[in-house]
C-alpha cells in the first residue's frame, strides 16, 4: 500500500505554502542567521568599548550594549508594525544607521585593510538577515491583505519605458495592485481608444464627449466586444416589413428636458422602444443604445437584452406617444 503526499494548496498570491522539509530548512537557516548576527554584535563589543573609553564614558560597556540591543529591538518593532499593517518607512532605517555606527567604530579599531574589512563586516550581517526577514514578512502580509502592489518587470522598463511609466502611474493613482489586472485594463483602454479614433477620426480627442474621455483616462471605458456587434441568429417566422414606412422625426433634446430629474429604467425602455422601432437586429447593440439614449453601459445592455427578448417573443413595439385604443400606423397597414 502506497501513501501519497497531498499537494499543498496555493495561497491567494499564487505561491504554494512551504512543505514540512522546507519549513524545517527555513527554521535552521533562521537559527543560523540569528547566531551569526549575534556573533557579529559580540565581536564588535571590544572595539566599541575601547572607543567609548577614549571618548570619556564612565562605563564604556554601556555604549556597545545599548547600540547592539537597539538594533534587534528596532528590527522586531519593524516586523510587528508590518504585521499590524501599520508600517513606518523610517523605522526600518534605524537598525541600518546603528549598524553603520558600529561598523565605523569597528573599522577604526582595525590596524590593516583586511582587519578593518573583517571588523566592519561582522556587525553588518545582522542587518542583512533582518532585512531578508522583513521583506518576506512584508510580502506575505501584503499578499494576504491585497494591499501590496506588484512590481513591473525590469525588462518591460527597458523595452518600453514611456508606456511602462504611464502604466505604473495609473497603477499608483487608481490603486491597482495586480500587475496582470493592470495589463488587462491597458489592453481594454487601447482597444477603446482605437474605437473612438475610428468613430470620430483623427481629431477624436476634441470630438469625443468629455465623460467618455474621463472614462478612457480612468480605464473604465470598455471597447465594443464581438458579442455586441455579432450578427444575431435568424428568427423563425420573421414579421413582414410594413409597407412604405413613414420617416420618423429625430428626437430632440430641449433645455426643459435637460433640467428634469434622472430617468428611470422604465422611461428609458419606453424611449428605446420608440427610437429603435425601425432598427434591424444587427443595429440593436448596447453601444449604439448608450450613445443614442445617453445612458450608462450597464443600462444600455439591459435595454438591448429587453428589446431583443420582446422581438423574439413577437410582441409588437409601439410608440409611447400613441393614445390608447389607437393602433400604430404599422398595424393599421
Amino acid at each position: 500500500m502506497t501513501t501519497t503526499t497531498p499537494t499543498p494548496e496555493a495561497s491567494p498570491s499564487g505561491v504554494p505554502p512551504l512543505t514540512r522539509p522546507e519549513m524545517g530548512l527555513a527554521g535552521v537557516g533562521a537559527l543560523a542567521a540569528a547566531g551569526v548576527g549575534a556573533l557579529g554584535l559580540i565581536s564588535s563589543f571590544d572595539a566599541v568599548s575601547a572607543a567609548a573609553a577614549r571618548w570619556g564614558f564612565g562605563e564604556p560597556w554601556m555604549l556597545p550594549v545599548g547600540i547592539d540591543v537597539a538594533i534587534p529591538v528596532f528590527t522586531v518593532a519593524n516586523l510587528l508594525l508590518i504585521r499590524m499593517d501599520m508600517a513606518l518607512a523610517w523605522v526600518r532605517f534605524v537598525p541600518w544607521v546603528l549598524t553603520l555606527v558600529t561598523c565605523g567604530l569597528n573599522v577604526a579599531a582595525g590596524h590593516g585593510v583586511w582587519a578593518k574589512v573583517a571588523h566592519g563586516t561582522m556587525p553588518l550581517l545582522w542587518v542583512v538577515f533582518s532585512e531578508i526577514g522583513a521583506h518576506i514578512y512584508a510580502v506575505r502580509i501584503g499578499a494576504a491583505t491585497g494591499r501590496r502592489m506588484e512590481k513591473i518587470r525590469f525588462s518591460r522598463w527597458l523595452l518600453a519605458f514611456p508606456s511602462t511609466f504611464a502604466l505604473w502611474r495609473r497603477m499608483t493613482l487608481w490603486e491597482v495592485t495586480s500587475y496582470s489586472e493592470a495589463l488587462e485594463r491597458e489592453k481594454e483602454r487601447q482597444l477603446a481608444r482605437a474605437d473612438l479614433r475610428e468613430r470620430y477620426g483623427r481629431k477624436w480627442r476634441s470630438k469625443t464627449p468629455r465623460r467618455e474621455r474621463v472614462m478612457l483616462r480612468m480605464g473604465d471605458l470598455a471597447p465594443v466586444t464581438d458579442q455586441e456587434t455579432a450578427t444575431p441568429p435568424p428568427v423563425e417566422n420573421p414579421p413582414a416589413p410594413p409597407a412604405e414606412p413613414k420617416p420618423r422625426p429625430r428626437r430632440r433634446t430641449t433645455a426643459k428636458a435637460k433640467g428634469k430629474a434622472q430617468r428611470t429604467f422604465e422611461d428609458a425602455l419606453s424611449e428605446a422602444r420608440t427610437v429603435t422601432a425601425e432598427w434591424t437586429e444587427a443595429e440593436l447593440t448596447a453601444d449604439r443604445l448608450r450613445t443614442t439614449l445617453r445612458v450608462s453601459q450597464a443600462n444600455a445592455r439591459k435595454l438591448r437584452d429587453t428589446l431583443k427578448d420582446e422581438r423574439a417573443d413577437g410582441r409588437a413595439l409601439h410608440a409611447v406617444d400613441v393614445p390608447e385604443g389607437e393602433a400604430p400606423a404599422a398595424e393599421a397597414a
